[in-house]
């Protein structure tokens, strides 16, 4: 007889039914998203009209909550799978990801640590070997290598961040202590600075508040910091008292795609004994690409790396990967022990409870073995390629356009700008944003609004990248009908080659733009 649970109006029957109609919805969801507005057209507090003040008292089938599904949820979703969703960066999935998740929350469990369920540790020490060797990461930073580094899932770039500077933390104290046994641990702490650049995600920043640690943003170079800023900051503070323990290089940061220079900052950080974490939450999934290695030079000098495979590895959210390179120091800061923990194979495999913040844990390798699996190091490549492929695309229409700047190209990342006052580029995306066509956000880059463009979704295809240029070319069209003086509508509308003086002459002066029709005439 098919198991019921007594407190739940479900049994076998109507778990497979409901289960088949979710699969269902879900195909019929990602099969339709093209078609879907990729903004929803809801206000805050849409959804308490929509649902009762308090829980039903007596259960209710799965009919009735499934049918909720389109009339209340829907509504409110930001479809990050769009074909034309182009904000941020991506928050992929694949049905081989759905399903690993599927089964991950049908086992359950709670694997921090070996004993709770041994597959869950030892499936994640293989993946992780695995990804880490399909980016060419050096071997101190695998569970296979010589050393005691090794990789662990956590939720995001933001807790790698900030678990790799507690670690710092705690080995720059320890180190003073055993060269300073009187000194006092406390004033040593309110010592201690760690250095990122002024475009480091604002997960960088926060983990420096939550860690009561100085977080410097220092200046960058066409988006990229470099080496010599970082030593005279250290040399600064060290001469001022400071204590510098961290440094975050990030590969790929989030407003441009930019790199910093790993090549320049690593060896300075090796010199002063300064822990240095590579950020390479979106651009790091390219390095499974041969061609992009190039961009990761430097990686040997670093302490531990990221990189977030729910953003371009065909991964659902959450599932961020981490390796260093002596996992001593995150067992030395982050370990709490019970007995009731205690087991007596301790230590002759990873106990991830003392790599991470929480002590609970999902079996999150188990999604990333099938997706690695189901799509081989060649098919995770070709949606690499792919994507990029795409956003250069999209590049070639922005610079066949006299109308327009490209300020950045880097991964699938481009950022462009109409040329003129950052006004126009503003109305650009608040028209784009209002009509929900497609979704893309703003970034400031040298005093000017630039907008964002990302290739996010696995199903974007040529024919999307022609749709969204189209959008966009159009409501620039209508801006500049509505600020160009007539003279120079004419002139932005013929073959004449000359928009980028009639918008400098605009932006300048009356004087100048007289001076264009005096000409003419």
């Amino acid at each position: 007889m098919p198991m019921r649970d007594e407190n739940a109006n479900m049994d076998v029957k109507d778990f497979l039914d409901f289960g088949k109609a979710s699969m269902d919805f879900i195909v019929n969801y990602m099969e339709t998203l093209r078609d879907r507005p990729v903004l929803p057209n809801v206000e805050p507090g849409y959804l308490s009209q929509l649902i009762p003040e308090e829980a039903p008292k007596e259960a209710e089938t799965w009919q009735e909550v499934f049918k909720d599904i389109e009339r209340v949820i829907m509504p409110g979703i930001t479809h990050w799978n769009s074909p034309n969703f182009y904000a941020y960066y991506p928050s992929s999935q694949s049905y081989a990801s759905i399903i690993g998740e599927l089964l991950c929350a049908g086992i359950g469990g709670v694997g921090f640590s070996w004993i709770c369920s041994p597959a869950f540790t030892e499936l994640e020490v293989i993946t992780l070997n695995w990804l880490g060797k399909m980016l060419n990461l050096p071997s101190e930073f695998l569970n296979c290598g010589n050393g005691s580094g090794g990789g662990v899932i956590q939720g995001s770039a933001s807790e790698t961040t900030m678990i790799c500077l507690i670690a710092a933390k705690d080995r720059k104290v320890r180190r003073i202590k055993s060269i300073h046994p009187d000194w006092d641990e406390h004033i040593i702490q309110s010592k201690l600075v760690a250095y990122s650049s002024d475009q480091a995600n604002s997960s960088v920043e926060k983990a420096g508040l939550l860690t009561s640690v100085q977080m410097k943003l220092l200046p960058t170079d066409n988006c990229s910091l470099r080496g010599e800023t970082l030593l005279r900051a250290i040399e600064k503070d060290l001469k001022d008292g400071l204590i510098p323990c961290y440094v975050c290089v990030t590969l790929g940061t989030t407003g441009t795609c930019a790199f910093d220079n790993l090549e320049e900052i690593g060896p300075i950080c090796n010199q002063y004994e300064i822990w240095l974490h590579i950020d390479a939450a979106y651009a790091g999934a390219a390095f499974i690409c041969p061609e992009y290695r190039h961009l990761m030079a430097g990686v040997q000098y670093a302490d531990s790396f990221n990189v977030n495979c729910h953003k371009w590895l065909l991964l659902n959210f959450d599932c961020s990967a981490m390796w260093v390179k002596n996992s001593k120091y995150l067992i030395e800061s982050l370990s709490v022990n019970r007995i009731y923990l205690a087991y007596d194979k301790e230590g002759l495999a990873p106990d991830y409870r003392h790599w991470q913040i929480s002590l609970g844990r999902r079996f999150r390798s188990l999604k990333l073995w099938f997706v690695l699996r189901l799509y081989g190091i060649e098919g995770m490549q070709r949606h690499i390629r792919n994507s990029i492929s795409l956003a250069q695309k999209f590049a070639d229409y922005v610079e066949s356009d006299e109308r327009f700047e490209l300020v950045t190209n880097s991964m699938a990342l481009i950022c462009f700008r109409l040329k003129g006052d950052n006004n126009w580029t503003k109305e650009l995306l608040t028209r784009l944003t209002e009509r929900k066509r497609i979704y893309v956000i703003i970034a400031s880059l040298c005093e000017k609004y630039i907008i964002r463009f990302c290739i996010s979704s696995r199903l974007c295809q040529e024919k999307d990248i022609e749709f969204a240029w189209k959008e966009i070319s159009e409501q620039a069209t209508e801006i500049l009908q509505t600020k160009l003086h007539p003279i120079e509508k004419i002139l932005a509308q013929s073959s004449v080659k000359s928009y980028d003086d009639i918008v400098f002459r605009i932006e300048n002066s009356k004087h100048k733009s007289n001076n264009i029709t005096q000409k003419i005439t």
